[in-house]
């Protein structure tokens, strides 16, 4: 693929944005989610500000079929929810495979849900540049197939309506009748005291579902990034039956740059830094960490646990609510993840020397608790799709009227 790549070159002066769309060919090509170089978004901010333009539709993926989940373009009829087939005359399924060497993923539903992430208006940018209109190809609610012409537009307007970012999953706690809903929020912290307030926040919610003597707990970890298995194990141990582990196989590949990126921001002395720098470049060493203990009895959650899921569940996200289905702690409802449970994470980030272009990598292969290898996402114990054309939560309403009935 390198070569293939560098034989593609026809001039030696790429641009940053070129150079990026380069350099993630090359990391897509290992399938895998967690090596990764992200959207472009410097280059983007700049197009965007000196006053660029995109593709006025969002896209939505589901069930092998394309549909608009809005409509930012000037046309006055609703397609909202219509089917995408084509846009220009090319399929959109041809036009997917051309947006996919752009983004890291084990399988083509996980680049879909990536592509929702990042954004369709964005990544058809970064791959086909400028364009002042298209003609698409829909067929509407009534079956009908249609041709429409789509202008562009500015992009600073198209991010201004978006309304922010599919993952930014915030924390609250929330009662319906007997039903307490828990969205635990980001697992991970900038902040140097980041996990005490986490713990703090955690700790409290869980003394007031006590105290309203909630017999259900809903957990959302939906449109959730994942982070630190420090927060998830935290976060479970409220709820857990017995002692556990996020894993049943943790394994580490050793190398030059994993040893120059553990020596800078952590205590070297610290057990696993140890192990790391202690052995030789492209070893692969296998860790087993002691078992998370539940939290005393008395502060322990013994109702029913539930906990969401769908496609935008991300890495340790996934992989807690994995632990939670292996070890019977509680149902597992909404859509397949598009992350796998199983998967090469325990992601590190380095920087290109010439370029200054981020790098993530995994350096850990992580078996989920019950030691199934295959390369699929998380599978729910309840099914309810949340189709995104809509602003309404299929998947807890439906949970709440299951618990309800």
């Amino acid at each position: 693929m390198y070569i293939t790549l560098k034989s593609s070159l026809t001039h030696d002066s790429l641009n940053l944005l070129e150079t990026v769309s380069l350099y993630q060919h090359l990391v897509s090509f290992a399938n895998t989610g967690h090596c990764e170089i992200d959207f472009p978004a410097a280059s983007y901010i700049e197009y965007l500000q000196s006053g660029g333009t995109v593709f006025p539709l969002e896209l939505s993926f589901e069930n092998n079929r394309t549909f608009i989940r809005k409509n930012f373009s000037s046309i006055k009829e609703s397609i909202e929810g219509d089917e995408l087939i084509s846009i220009d005359g090319i399929g959109i399924n041809s036009i997917q495979t051309e947006l996919y060497p752009l983004i890291s993923a084990e399988r083509a539903y996980f680049k879909n849900a990536k592509l929702e992430f990042w954004s369709f208006p964005r990544i058809y940018f970064q791959r086909y540049g400028n364009k002042e209109s298209w003609i698409i190809e829909l067929i509407n609610k009534n079956g009908q197939i249609k041709e429409l012409t789509v202008r562009a537009i500015a992009a600073i307007a198209y991010e201004e309506k978006r309304g922010g970012e599919i993952i930014n999953p915030k924390r609250s706690l929330q009662f319906y009748g007997s039903t307490a809903y828990l969205n635990p929020g980001m697992m991970s912290s900038a902040q140097s005291e980041g996990f005490e307030i986490y713990q703090k926040e955690i700790a409290g919610a869980f003394e007031k579902i006590k105290r309203q003597g909630s017999k259900d707990l809903i957990i959302d970890l939906r449109n959730n990034p994942g982070g630190d298995d420090a927060y998830s194990n935290f976060l479970i141990s409220y709820f857990a039956k017995k002692p556990f582990k996020w894993y049943s196989k943790f394994s580490v590949k050793t190398s030059k740059i994993l040893k120059e990126h553990v020596r800078k921001p952590t205590d070297t002395l610290e057990s696993f830094s140890q192990v790391l720098l202690g052995n030789k470049d492209g070893k692969i060493i296998s860790f087993d960490f002691p078992a998370y203990q539940p939290v005393e009895k008395s502060k322990r959650f013994t109702g029913q646990i539930y906990v969401l899921v769908n496609r935008q569940t991300y890495s340790m996200a996934a992989v807690s609510a994995a632990l939670i289905q292996d070890y019977q702690f509680g149902i597992i409802v909404g859509e397949e993840t598009g992350d796998t449970p199983t998967l090469y994470a325990s992601q590190f980030a380095f920087r290109l020397p010439r370029t200054s272009i981020t790098v993530k990598v995994p350096k850990g292969y992580i078996i989920r608790p019950n030691g199934d290898e295959s390369l699929k996402g998380l599978v729910p114990d309840i099914n309810i799709q949340d189709h995104l054309l809509d602003e309404k939560d299929e998947i807890l309403e439906g949970l709440l009227a299951r618990i309800k009935r």
